[in-house]
């Protein structure tokens, strides 16, 4: 029997423990089952006594996330006396609610998208393929429980951070107080980081609040599948997530005010992804106005139109995926002299506030948020901050990205109408995957490798690449334009055979054929004919 497209799910719920209590509040992260007792054993310390502070701190981290915890262990790790204030769960969204929990859940989901198309390779499952969803997430809890150590209070203390729980809030241009229920602490700091990220944007849509919906902050306490799913965001993580949820069995519907899939990538890459999308049932309300939405018993409504037309849809869950907002609330930032703005803390391009002591790093810094480029952002702190001499700036920095769909999407650079809108005369070579001997053995041939270089030379101004693995592959091509090195170059690399890489290869020959002008191509041969 070959694989089924409908997989078989099996659900069930685990029981919640009795919550943790510290510093006087419970700190919950449900299902209470011992995964998460060792997730917050280690990034919330149910016993954890704050320090008492001695003496002025070189830097003091506001924000255990990505950024925070470069800045911190980088700043200690030069001798520094550092403090790091987390309010929450040290490790921030990536590890708790964002990179490390949804590629946990997106890896399973890919070997069942790998499952139900195996018949086209000869394998075919005799009975169908199953998904045990409570078991998938329970799986998800424990990798982060396991990458948790990494992030732990315990671990950054002995790399010598005095590490604070509470919040964290300004009362002076360099002073700052730790408020908890345990007891407050004012420390006093030559460099402050504020690093406190971002959170997800609540939609204006009404009887959204009152009917409730998930999160990406919220969507990885589940533990028994929802039969139906919207997922309000065509974006990365919506994408991601539905997709996901699609091959686990939930039926599935995206919603977007944007007229199509992943609406900042390449248009072609985009088009790829909702092809494979509409082949596997996952449903398209692109370009639909959510008008309403309201609770008929358990289920939830969804009130939209779309092409001039109403509709109504019923789900038991709603994701919402669309948009974040920074993390501003609470810090007091008048009283030390920095300026914000709805995106966030305004900065120079060193990452310099308005009181330059103090600097900020990652989501509510830089328009790219991502947790690469908090770690990218924390590092220049640490330069720009603590040493002397030339500073680091944000212009520099050449910034990738993917999304992490079957296939991936990834990016680095400008895109084409970018370039054209700078002025820049652009041309664009393109190679499919499926014309590498590679990718048609993996049998992927609806990828592709497309790259934007100068006109008139092989200077690389940006890429978008489809693939199975393009957030891998993209690499080459970012570590290619951050050396100043075209595409000539490349083509003198020496790629291993048979990989989909070669598809990189492929782009530099295509540019190498098209430098042979007729003078020099008739003189070639005119050569070789001279040889003979």
């Amino acid at each position: 029997m070959q694989a089924t497209s409908e997989p078989t799910v099996q659900t069930k719920a685990h029981t919640a423990s009795p919550p943790i209590s510290t510093n006087g509040h419970a700190i919950q992260v449900p299902p209470m089952d011992e995964y998460n007792m060792d997730l917050i054993a280690n990034v919330h310390p149910p016993t954890w006594q704050n320090p008492t502070p001695s003496g002025r701190y070189n830097l003091v981290v506001i924000g255990g996330g990505s950024a925070g915890l470069v800045a911190a262990a980088g700043a200690a790790g030069l001798g520094a006396k550092v403090a790091l204030i987390e309010k929450h769960l040290i490790g921030g969204d990536c590890l708790n609610v964002g990179c490390l929990p949804s590629k946990a859940i997106i890896r399973p989901a890919k070997v069942m998208g790998q499952i139900m198309e195996a018949d086209k390779y000869g394998i075919h499952v005799p009975a169908g393929a199953t998904v045990d969803f409570a078991q998938v997430m329970r799986r998800m809890r424990r990798v982060r429980a396991e990458v948790s150590h990494h992030d732990s209070a315990q671990r950054f203390t002995d790399l010598g951070v005095d590490v604070y729980f509470g919040g964290g809030q300004f009362i002076g241009p360099d002073s700052i107080e730790v408020v908890s229920e345990h007891g407050n602490r004012t420390l006093q700091f030559k460099k402050a980081l504020i690093s406190t990220g971002s959170r997800p944007m609540h939609l204006p849509i009404p009887g959204l609040a009152e009917t409730g919906y998930l999160t990406n902050e919220t969507v990885f306490e589940l533990t028994e599948r929802p039969p139906r799913l919207a997922v309000i965001g065509a974006g990365p993580i919506g994408a991601e997530l539905a997709q996901a949820f699609r091959r686990f069995g939930s039926e599935v519907t995206i919603f977007d005010i944007i007229p199509r899939l992943l609406g900042r990538e390449d248009e072609e890459a985009a088009a790829v992804v909702r092809t494979v999308f509409e082949a596997e049932g996952i449903g398209l309300a692109l370009g639909a106005q959510t008008k309403e939405i309201r609770p008929d018993g358990a289920e939830k409504v969804i009130v939209y139109e779309l092409n001039g037309q109403p509709h109504e849809a019923r789900f038991d869950e709603i994701l919402v995926a669309a948009g974040r907002v920074p993390n501003i609330d609470n810090l007091n930032l008048e009283a030390a002299g920095v300026e914000y703005h709805k995106k966030g803390v305004t900065v120079q391009e060193t990452l310099q506030t308005t009181n330059p002591n103090i600097y900020a790093a990652g989501d509510i810094a830089f328009k790219y948020q991502f947790t690469h480029t908090a770690d990218a952002t924390a590092r220049m702190v640490l330069q720009n901050a603590l040493f002397p001499g030339p500073k680091k700036k944000l212009g520099d920095l050449i910034v990738p990205w993917a999304t992490y769909t079957s296939p991936e999407v990834a990016h680095v650079g400008l895109y084409e109408h970018d370039a054209k809108e700078q002025g820049i005369a652009v041309q664009t070579i393109v190679q499919s995957i499926g014309d590498t001997d590679r990718g048609r053995a993996d049998g992927e041939t609806n990828g592709f490798v497309k790259v934007h270089i100068k006109k008139g030379t092989d200077k690389i101004l940006g890429a978008t690449i489809v693939a199975s693995h393009a957030g891998d592959l993209i690499s080459e091509i970012t570590l290619a334009m951050n050396a100043g090195v075209g595409l000539k170059t490349i083509g003198n690399t020496i790629h291993p055979y048979p990989t989909q890489a070669e598809a990189i290869r492929k782009v530099a020959d295509a540019y190498n054929r098209t430098r042979l002008t007729p003078l020099v191509h008739g003189l070639f041969k005119r050569w070789l004919a001279w040889t003979r």
